[in-house]
């Protein structure tokens, strides 16, 4: 290799950068990863990130829909019942 093969770092200066912001505020001056925004350490790195069909974001217990739909209905029921106890 000659001198100025060794030392051409024009491919890396032009590479797109992370852009994710340092703990000094600055942003960071890694390049991203190949086909992705941020760089390896910041969430570009296989298998970062949250999991397929994000399970993170899964409701389940006292909010999830099915639990709202069972009380719904028992409140429907509970109306119903004193309708038909009412008119007796």
């Amino acid at each position: 290799m000659t001198r100025s093969q060794k030392n051409d770092t024009t491919r890396l200066d032009a590479s797109p950068r992370c852009g994710a912001k340092t703990r000094s505020g600055k942003p960071c001056r890694a390049p991203a990863v190949a086909g992705k925004a941020r760089c390896r350490m910041h969430g570009g790195a296989v298998g970062s990130g949250a999991p397929k069909g994000n399970k993170n974001a899964l409701k389940h217990g006292y909010y999830s829909a099915e639990a709202k739909a069972m009380r719904k209905h028992i409140r429907d029921l509970i109306r119903a019942t004193h309708e038909i106890t009412d008119d007796m």
